[in-house]
């Protein structure tokens, strides 16, 4: 006697009886897949036909508020920070993308201090006047003096004398500043011998560029759950997982508290306050501190993949959203390829805000750096462009 014959296939399983069937018979062997094929070579290439607008230009000639011309030519150590610094491209070179891609303004976020930010302002704030702005950073290797809090606020009023526009707060405090600079425990980011300095921003009313933590997923195990693994992989001591580490929340509390101490300083909260993945988390600090505004730099790439989240946002802070690209010049490519100073990176820029555009790269590499998907453009409208590309940051900087 035959067994009753099974009713109950699954999809699977009728697929692979069709197959079987489909075979029966064949000499040929059946195709294989390409051998060796690893996933950091895997390059797809989207088989959708969408729109693509020319963006060659911003709708209104542009601040960038985020960029990096120049670079200490000292770490965390014993010698000066700042004093010393490495230029990272010419002005002219810079002059020549940024005329042909409608860049009114650079801002130059690490411009150092003291002779470091004195050579910095001549090379580019002074010699074309208008187009680049320097900010100032603050001592770190002086932390371990036992005078440091007056020191620091000295030091930012002699930067402003030397013609810093603003003061530029790495994520070093937070995360790499130590009570002895380089050993013991980290320095909080709200810790109060700082609070000299900040008095002395209040009274000088310039900005401060906050940047405090980094992406959630560097605070997250590098595993295969991570949606960054790649890039984390690539990176590894961007990871912010294990070790000493504070949590990434209990960074940007501690950071909040400073706004909170502090609100006559204005606080521009770079890379979308830290937190483009969660903008409910974003606007609730916006509600709260009427002093904090924040940046896009570097943050297309989350913002893209939520347009319609990102457009609400801009168009409800559309008075506190300040265009910026975290642009460094070719000389410091292998540390952030994604934002290679160049034509195509500010024409990306211009195509996420302007265009509705959908399903492009947030970034020039082939294989986006970040992680492996695409965005699509806000379509933001012609008021609401006019202030975050120039207007917000000409009325925090005090431009005419």
């Amino acid at each position: 006697m035959h067994p009753h014959p099974k009713t109950n296939w699954s999809r699977r399983e009728w697929l692979a009886l069709l197959a079987a069937s489909v075979s029966c018979g064949r000499t040929e062997p059946a195709p294989s897949s390409p051998p060796g094929l690893t996933l950091d070579a895997f390059e797809p290439k989207s088989m959708l036909h969408v729109p693509v607008s020319p963006t060659s230009e911003p709708a209104v000639p542009a601040i960038d508020f985020h960029s990096h011309l120049s670079w200490s030519s000292v770490g965390l150590g014993s010698e000066p920070f700042g004093e010393r610094m490495d230029f990272l491209e010419s002005p002219e070179n810079l002059l020549a993308v940024m005329d042909r891609k409608g860049i009114r303004t650079m801002v130059n976020l690490t411009g150092g201090v003291g002779d470091g930010l004195a050579a910095v302002v001549e090379r580019f704030d002074d010699a074309h006047p208008g187009r680049f702005l320097s900010f100032t950073e603050p001592s770190w290797n002086a932390f371990a003096r036992d005078d440091f809090p007056q020191y620091q606020a000295d030091r930012v009023v002699e930067a402003h004398g030397l013609g810093a526009r603003g003061v530029k707060l790495t994520k070093t405090l937070g995360v790499y500043l130590r009570e002895r600079v380089t050993e013991g425990p980290l320095v909080a980011v709200d810790d109060p011998r700082f609070d000299p300095m900040w008095e002395a921003i209040s009274g000088l009313g310039i900005p401060v560029a906050i940047h405090v933590s980094d992406p959630d997923a560097f605070f997250l195990p590098t595993d295969r759950f991570n949606e960054r693994y790649e890039e984390l992989s690539n990176h590894p001591d961007w990871s912010f997982h294990g070790q000493d580490f504070p949590p990434k929340q209990e960074l940007l509390a501690a950071r909040n508290r400073v706004f909170e101490k502090h609100p006559n300083v204005q606080f521009v909260a770079l890379h979308v306050g830290n937190r483009s993945e969660d903008l409910d988390d974003v606007s609730s600090c916006l509600e709260r501190y009427p002093n904090m505004h924040v940046e896009i730099g570097a943050r297309i790439g989350e913002l893209g993949r939520q347009p319609r989240r990102a457009r609400r946002f801009f168009d409800q802070y559309q008075d506190r959203i300040l265009f910026g690209t975290d642009a460094v010049p070719p000389p410091l490519g292998n540390e952030t390829p994604q934002q290679i100073f160049s034509d195509e990176l500010y024409e990306i820029y211009f195509r996420f805000l302007e265009t509705e555009d959908e399903y492009f790269d947030y970034a020039p590499a082939a294989i986006p750096p970040q992680g492996r998907w695409r965005i699509d453009g806000l379509g933001l409208s012609e008021p609401v462009l006019q202030k975050v590309y120039h207007d917000n940051a000409a009325r925090l900087l005090g431009l005419v």
